[in-house]
């Protein structure tokens, strides 16, 4: 009866729950972490040059963005093991899988093109021609607007997710590398790594609303760049990576100022939440390390060793 038990039991959990993936760009592999004990599972080879990685809502499909095979690679999250591969176009750098699974949205960062892939038939369904050096991509929470920031041309691209048509473009700062919504639609947050801001945007009016700038006692304005952006589902707290200033800003989401700088590894780029949103991870490039960050207190709580030049990080969902 026991034994029976605890089978009905580990059946019942979820198995991807508490896995972090972690693609390191110059070790070509992806570092798997526990959440639950902060312990490295492993390390499996992903291709060449593992960059923007994501995960499907149900858990069952790891993609990473293999920028030097020119593919998108996918994977088995409970195995590891490599199922297919997905058409990309040249050097695709990050991505963001609609709310639905399908299809996937691909910056083609040589090409100055988006790429949108369906997930289920595997088949490129349309290119669509953006600014110079697009890379940020993000999508709304209802899936019909697409967000691409082209690192050159400096705007965000407001995509019609259905007709793939750019419907607006808002000019930011210098070298925008990310956009982010919040949950609840009302806010795009887009960073500039060059020009060390962000920008606040109303989806609703394509109009900037905020710019907010970052400054640290002892840290030069030029070693300031935002890179990664994560916003909690109530929309109170704003987390930026501040790339080489080692910090990560914490910002007020109902003030828009900044109220708080943690002290990550070397170079923070991208992060990701736990899916109940209690920790944040953040890959550092140039310390080879994962940095986990307690939500609810803004304390770092551990350094994580991974491979080389962490770059994009994904939590598995429940």
């Amino acid at each position: 009866m026991k034994t029976a038990l605890l089978i009905l039991l580990l059946s019942a959990s979820p198995a991807l729950a508490n896995k972090v993936f972690v693609s390191n760009e110059k070790g070509n592999d992806v570092t798997v972490i526990d959440s639950a004990t902060l312990e490295v599972l492993g390390s499996y080879p992903v291709g060449n040059r593992p960059r923007g990685i994501a995960i499907s809502p149900d858990g069952r499909e790891l993609y990473v963005c293999a920028s030097d095979d020119d593919l998108v690679r996918v994977f088995d999250p409970e195995t590891m093991q490599e199922t297919h591969t997905l058409p990309s176009g040249p050097d695709p750098e990050l991505f963001v899988l609609h709310p639905s699974g399908n299809p996937l949205y691909i910056a083609n960062e040589d090409d100055n093109l988006v790429t949108v892939v369906d997930t289920r038939t595997h088949r490129m369904l349309a290119e669509i021609p953006v600014g110079v050096e697009p890379e940020g991509m993000g999508i709304s929470p209802d899936g019909k607007v697409v967000i691409n920031t082209s690192e050159t041309t400096n705007m965000a691209h407001f995509i019609d997710a259905e007709t793939y048509q750019i419907t607006d473009n808002v000019l930011v700062d210098q070298r925008p590398r990310f956009a982010q919504f919040s949950d609840d639609g009302t806010r795009l947050y887009v960073s500039s790594e060059i020009g060390g801001t962000v920008s606040v945007i109303d989806p609703a009016t394509r109009q900037i609303t905020k710019t907010i700038g970052f400054d640290i006692p002892g840290v030069l304005p030029e070693a300031i760049q935002p890179v990664g952006i994560r916003v909690t589902a109530d929309g109170k707290k704003i987390f930026v990576a501040l790339g080489p200033a080692n910090r990560v800003a914490v910002i007020d989401g109902d003030s828009l100022e900044v109220t708080d700088y943690i002290l990550v590894g070397q170079r923070v780029w991208q992060m990701a939440f736990t899916p109940d949103q209690s920790q944040l991870y953040t890959t550092n490039g140039n310390s080879n390390d994962v940095t986990v960050i307690d939500v609810a207190s803004n304390k770092a709580l551990r350094s994580i060793p991974v491979g080389q030049q962490p770059w994009g990080v994904v939590v598995a969902p429940n």
